[in-house]
Formats: structure tokens, sequence, C-alpha cells
């Protein structure tokens, strides 16, 4: 559908909708008379900035180049009745996610959430009360507790030695060539789902263990999951064209959920049965806790639709992150060849090069922890973090955010805000290296760049998603050496127009680099 057809239908409904101007009134609250709005744009009456969302697509481009033309580190655009408000300045993003964050805890209750949430069963698209407070709960206490990432060390270290038999694998079958980001994306759904299902793949994957078919239409579904949920939907903040679903975002969503559903769902509805039946009684991975929870009467704690939408979560949340961050990484890496060197000298006088990596030399690995930090703050995984939603009117900052507003925090707003960055455009780790003692971590409370979120709606992952991260790139620099591909020079770092991944996928040239024995022993124990 055309932009030209898109205004022309909603003109109609804005003329429609004039029979619900009262009851749009007097659920809308009035703004205080001394009242000032962050700045934006001035609305239209009903629709609000909804041509202006229409026009610039991807809207998240428009918003943040508008930002910086303007030096605005905070901005208010209104679609329909909502007020969306993102903040690029870390002050102000505290503000709203430590000083006033039990006003901002709670999520927007739009359409493509609740499909991928099954209803808004689970953890992260679920709006602040009692059955957030219930899963929440789970997932710090049972399936990200310490005891329970310890007790699933060996299966995230068996993905972490699979992945340099993958590497190894896709140099002899493509001389040297490998395609990094299907490595990356590989590993990081690997580790998860070995970690909830106890398995690597879904279907049987290829001849040199890599994803085949099925897999990769399950990981197709992830990743347009993500793309398409709070993706400035027309129906998301106008609920009565849902069924129109006019820029098609609601069945893209629907279309890949089906797609994960489709794998996950029977493999759970089959373990669920094993333990009613009694034929299974051993715990093995993150699945088998989540059935076997009980609550104070003995019962089962959750139902099979929250089991299903929470395990959707967990792989959401575990894939996207480290994959693109690595990504970005190595070619930065690629392109500045001594910070290269200066990550394998530091893993050659921490680990040596008699053994591999292992998550307990993560902590040490300082500089390879910078050069990570550093592709999240230069090259984040989405433009906002998921949106917060104001419960009452407030004021942060001096400026006046009703009740229902949504708020988003600026992912490269932060990062790349030149109050805070010198240089903000260039990789530099040593940027986050303090003195010789500190330790670098990926986490910043100060909200410097968004790593991981903070408050009551941060992200309770954030030790696995570190080393799933940290072990992704310390592999690969300690297993290959990388250059860019026969007869190029440079990695071009563009990124894609409608999303923040490189808009081309990386293929880098590899070669081993560690002594031939340890690939041989690594496929003799896979």
């Amino acid at each position: 559908m055309t932009i030209t057809i898109l205004q022309d239908v909603i003109l109609f409904l804005a003329f429609t909708l004039a029979i619900f101007i009262f009851k749009i009134k007097i659920c809308t609250p009035s703004l205080p008379s001394k009242a000032c709005l962050p700045p934006g744009p001035k609305p239209w009456p009903i629709i609000g900035n909804l041509f202006i969302m229409i026009r610039n697509k991807p809207f998240f481009r428009w918003v943040h180049s508008t930002m910086s033309q303007k030096g605005y580190e905070i901005f208010c655009i209104l679609l329909g009745s909502v007020h969306v408000i993102v903040v690029s300045s870390p002050e102000i993003a505290c503000e709203f996610l430590k000083t006033q964050d039990a006003n901002f805890a709670s999520r927007p209750t739009i359409l493509s959430a609740e499909i991928v949430s099954g209803g808004f069963s689970a953890t992260i698209f679920t709006s602040f009360g009692d059955q957030w407070k219930k899963m929440r709960r789970v997932m710090v206490s049972n399936i990200l507790s310490p005891t329970t990432l310890r007790w699933m060390h060996d299966k995230r270290a068996e993905e972490a030695d699979h992945l340099i038999r993958y590497v190894t694998n896709s140099i002899k079958r493509n001389d040297g060539e490998v395609k990094v980001r299907v490595a990356t994306q590989y590993f990081s759904g690997n580790v998860i789902r070995r970690m909830v299902f106890g398995k690597r793949f879904f279907g049987e994957g290829t001849e040199n263990e890599g994803p085949g078919v099925e897999e990769e239409e399950y990981m197709a579904g992830i990743f347009t999951i993500l793309k398409c949920v709070y993706n400035f939907s027309i129906s998301d903040y106008f609920p009565f064209v849902q069924r129109m679903d006019l820029d098609g975002n609601v069945k893209r969503t629907r279309q890949a959920i089906e797609s994960v559903k489709k794998y996950q769902d029977s493999k759970i509805d089959k373990r669920i049965k094993q333990w009613k039946e009694g034929t299974r009684r051993e715990k093995d991975d993150l699945l088998d806790i989540l059935i076997t929870l009980q609550d104070d009467q003995g019962n089962a704690l959750l139902t099979p639709e929250e089991i299903k939408a929470q395990i959707v979560e967990i792989m959401l949340a575990s894939v996207n992150n480290p994959s693109n961050a690595i990504e970005w990484a190595l070619a930065e890496m690629i392109n500045h060849p001594k910070i290269m060197i200066k990550a394998v000298q530091e893993l050659n006088q921490i680990v040596g090069n008699d053994r591999l990596v292992q998550e307990s030399d993560l902590h040490n690995l300082n500089y390879i922890k910078a050069c990570v930090k550093e592709s999240l703050r230069l090259h984040p995984v989405s433009p906002f973090n998921v949106p917060h939603v104001s419960t009452s009117d407030t004021t942060v900052a001096g400026y006046f955010i009703p009740k229902g507003s949504h708020v988003l925090l600026s992912r490269s707003g932060l990062g790349l805000n030149s109050r805070i960055w010198d240089e903000a455009l260039q990789f530099k780790p040593e940027r986050h290296i303090k003195d010789d003692c500190s330790h670098v971590k990926l986490k910043d409370p100060d909200l410097h760049l968004l790593s991981f979120s903070i408050g009551r709606r941060g992200c309770p992952g954030v030790n696995l998603g570190s080393n799933m991260t940290l072990m992704l790139l310390a592999r690969l620099l300690q297993g290959f050496t990388w250059s860019p591909p026969p007869n190029t020079s440079y990695i071009e770092l563009v990124e894609a127009i409608d999303e923040m991944s490189l808009s081309k996928p990386l293929h880098a040239f590899a070669k081993p680099r560690l002594n031939g024995s340890f690939y041989v022993d690594i496929e003799k124990k896979m």
C-alpha cells in the first residue's frame, strides 16, 4: 500500500473518529495550565503526528536525525492520544529509570507485544502487576539464578567448542571464508536452546554442523519478531484500525510467531506429558525447571501457555544482542588491526596457547570486555529499549509527562552523545578502561550507554548475556586470525536502512592460529 493511499485512509478515519472526540477528551488527562511537554512537532487534532510517522520510514531514523539536528535530548511525538517520549540524555534517562522508576515500570499493551507474549503471559512485554511479578520471580530465582547458571555451564562450554568446529569446517569448505553473521547468530541460538531444550538444533542441520532448513525458518521467525514488536505500527496507536492492519505489521508478527511456535510448542507439550506420566523424572534443562515448579499447594506453578510464552521471550532476549555486538566488533577489529592484536595479546597473556578460553577466564579479559562494550555503545542492537509507560502524571527534567506516555531510551542517542563521549563515532575500546585495577563491566548503571537496562524492568540475564557475548568474541579471536576477504582491504561499516545491523552480513577470511591438535581434539569430542 502506497503512502498516498495510507494518507487517504487516515484522513477518512480522522473524519469518522470525530464522533469519538468527546470520549478521547474525557479519557486523556488535560495538561496543567503551566505544564510544558518536551519539544516535538506540532500535532494534528486526533491523529497527532501520524502523518510524520507514515512519511518517514524507518521512523526511528527520522526521530534520531531530528533530535540530532535540533540538539534535543528529550523529544515528544504524539501518536493518536499517546505521547511517545524519546530520551538521549543519560541524566534524564536515569531520572526516568532510577528516581521515578516506580512510575515507569509498566509496559504498553500494544497488539504486537500481546501476540508475541501469548496474551501478556510472560515477563518482558507484560505490564507491571501480579502476572509480571510472578514470572519475574521465576526468571530471577529459578532460571537465571547463579546456581542454575552454574548447573548449565557444561552445555554452554560444549557450544563454545562447537563454535570452533563450525568455523574450522567453514574454512575448509569455503577456502577460508566464514559467514560471521551465521556463526554468531547460531552460536547464540544454540547456547540458549541447549540450556532450554537440551538440544542444539531444530531439525537435522547440515554436514558441517551448520543450520538446516528447519533451523533457518525458526531463526528467521525469531529475528522477524524482533523487528516487528514495538515497530511504530499504526495498529499500536490506533487500535480501532487493527483489523485493517494498514502497514502489515500484525500479519508479519503472527506469521513469525507461528514459525517459532511450530518448532517449540510440540516439544514443550511432549515434555509436559512425560512429566505427568512419570516417564521423565530427572531435570536436565530449563524446560524441566519450568514444568516442575510448584506453588504452595503443590500444584504446577505455571500453565503450559505461560511456559510457552516465557520460552519465546527467553529466545528473543538471548540471540540478538550477542550476535549483533560481535559481528560489529569483529568487523571493527579487522579494520583496526592494532586493536585486534592487543586483544589477542591479552588472550595469550591471560589464557595462553595451550588451552581454550573458558568462562572462568572472562572476568580477567579486560580488553576483550572493553571491545565488546565499545561495540555495544557504537553499534547498538536496536534503536530503543523496550518501552516504559507512565502510570501517573509526573514531571521529569522540568517537563510534564502525562499518564500513559511511552518512554523510549535511544540506544544510539545515549551511546553517541557527544557530551559524554569524546570522538563518539570512533571505535576506541580503551575509553572503557579506567585504570589497571578496575574491571570493565558491560552494564552501565549511569546509562552512558544502554547495554542492559536498569531499574525494576532491568534485564535479569546480565550475567548470562555478558558471558555469552564475551565467550563468542574470545573464542573467535583465540581460535582464528581474521582479515578481509581476498581482494578487499576494508570492511564497509554501514548500517542497514531499516535496522541497526550491518547492511551486508560480514564475510571474513579466517585461518586457524592454534596448534592443529586443538581442532582435532574438538572434532573428536563432538
